[in-house]
């Protein structure tokens, strides 16, 4: 090869890499985009998570099933704003356990936190619409106590 064709090889290869890279730019950016969003989404759903639990258990230590859905509310409520999700958790508590007489097994209480979380807040702000989960905690309620 003469050094005039390797000049005209060279020539016709300038430039391919700055449009590979624009070609695979976006590319990229989207699956990091995709990467942080799934990140995002498993760090709500462990406060979701921690917030039934949290729920569940403030529920099996109140003295009468009104106190326990009041206690588990306001445990849900606190444990998602400390989390800093941005939501308004709805709890459902079965408090069926507290029916039993003292001494005699119980039923756990069992909390359901579900919570309607705004995409905005997930994965890119202004993006409409919202993601709801729901998580399920149960606590048991102690045979000897009061109740």
């Amino acid at each position: 090869m003469t050094p005039a064709q390797r000049r005209r090889a060279l020539r016709s290869d300038s430039g391919n890499a700055a449009l590979e890279l624009v070609v695979l730019a976006p590319v990229l950016l989207a699956i990091l985009g995709l990467v942080i969003a799934a990140g995002r989404t498993s760090v709500a759903e462990g406060a979701i998570q921690a917030a039934a639990r949290d729920a569940a258990r403030q529920a099996s230590i109140a003295l009468n099933p009104s106190a326990a859905q009041a206690a588990a509310q306001a445990s849900a409520q606190a444990a998602l704003r400390e989390d800093g999700l941005d939501c308004d958790p709805v709890v459902n508590v079965n408090t069926a356990g507290f029916a039993a007489q003292p001494g005699q097994p119980a039923a756990p209480v069992i909390a359901t936190v579900t919570c309607s979380v705004p995409l905005a807040s997930l994965y890119l702000p202004g993006l409409p619409g919202v993601r709801t989960m729901r998580a399920v905690f149960s606590s048991p309620l102690d045979v000897y106590r009061s109740r």
